[in-house]
């Protein structure tokens, strides 16, 4: 599975796996892939160094990369404790009942919640780019689109690929005028923030957009023959997080949320402003219906609503409440029914791939 692109990264196949875990994202690369690591809930500067480091170790001297969460324009003075100073009394009720309807136990006295997103600050995001800068990093991927204008440049001025994902055509190109190297177009599918152009529509529209810029395909995408699509549509790679999450590199610290991955459909999910207040695709359960439900007080902004159900979804993932038990995943989570090594998945996605090829050409009249 190569392209330019691909050959450019020295990699073997043109697939790109973004992941929360350096064990996955480390095993992708191993593979013949590219690891991006997720650092949104990175809040230390130090956490993300000691995965770096411990990636750095597990490669095999293979390319990875970093995905930040960084808005292109920067907000001053502006503090986490001024944000949840602006999040209404009404809504932290609203919390407060939906657990209490569910049984939710509180956390222990003194414990942290955990996750909470932070990484849109602009601090907190360029603290996280000082530490990654420090590694040998060969691609940086960032998920609110194009990253501000200083930020590219120091990119570019350490050999560092800039990736942004896109929802549009436009949006497309737009991070194509600010400089950026690879788009990728991120289809109605995905999970996580998407927006609400499907995959099979937007890769084309994007490739067209900002050609001769690559574009990677996302959304949908978990099996070689429909690799072979992206590549048909004129992407130079596909851009793969959800299908990461069952493999048993992944580290999900809840085996009953495994389970529900793994027992899951394709209509399973929903698209939701539940867990960060910008559309992203989820497992539905009824946290999720609570938030979508006309009768409540509707979602906050972001960054308002991640920072008002952090410790919520802390305590619902911590007792493994089943009803409420989710995860950004995307509609490709009804392929995700067992348990697989990252080299597994990657020999099922080259056979795949391998036969979609045999029966173009058979078409084609070229066998």
């Amino acid at each position: 599975m190569q392209t330019d692109l691909s050959r450019k990264l020295g990699i073997e196949h043109a697939i790109f796996g973004f992941t929360p875990f350096p064990a996955v994202a480390a095993a992708i690369s191993r593979a013949g892939g590219f690891g991006v690591l997720g650092a949104v809930r990175y809040t230390a500067p130090d956490e993300l160094a000691r995965d770096l480091d411990w990636m750095q170790e597990h490669v095999d001297d293979r390319p990875y990369g970093l995905d930040v969460v960084m808005p292109a324009k920067k907000i001053e003075g502006v503090s986490e404790a001024d944000v949840e100073a602006m999040i209404p009394e009404s809504h932290r009720q609203f919390v407060k009942d939906t657990l209490g309807k569910y049984g939710v136990p509180e956390l222990a006295e003194g414990e942290a919640s955990g996750w909470r997103i932070t990484g849109w600050m602009e601090q907190v995001a360029r603290n996280q780019l000082d530490v990654a800068f420090g590694y040998p990093i060969k691609l940086l991927a960032n998920a609110l689109g194009s990253p501000p204008a200083d930020v590219i440049r120091r990119a570019h001025d350490q050999d560092v690929l800039v990736a942004a994902l896109a929802g549009s055509a436009r949006h497309a190109r737009k991070h194509a005028d600010a400089g950026i190297d690879i788009v990728v177009a991120q289809g109605y599918e995905a999970g996580g923030h998407t927006g609400e152009i499907a995959s099979m529509v937007l890769t084309p529209e994007a490739v067209e957009a900002v050609a001769p810029l690559p574009v990677l395909a996302a959304g949908g995408i978990g099996s070689g023959e429909q690799i072979a699509a992206a590549f048909a549509l004129g992407a130079q790679g596909v851009w793969l997080g959800s299908l990461w999450l069952t493999t048993t590199e992944a580290d999900m610290h809840s085996r009953a949320l495994t389970e529900k991955l793994l027992a899951a459909g394709s209509g399973d999910t929903v698209r939701s402003r539940a867990l960060t207040g910008k559309p992203a695709r989820q497992l539905r359960t009824e946290w999720t219906d609570a938030w979508d439900d006309p009768s409540g007080p509707g979602t906050l902004p972001m960054p308002l609503q991640g920072l008002l159900v952090a410790e919520a979804v802390s305590r619902i993932q911590k007792y493994e409440v089943q009803a409420l038990l989710g995860t950004p995943v995307g509609q490709i989570v009804g392929r995700m029914n067992s348990e697989r090594s990252v080299q597994a998945v990657f020999d099922d996605l080259t056979r795949g791939f391998e036969r979609a090829i045999d029966r173009v050409n058979r078409i084609a009249g070229r066998d």
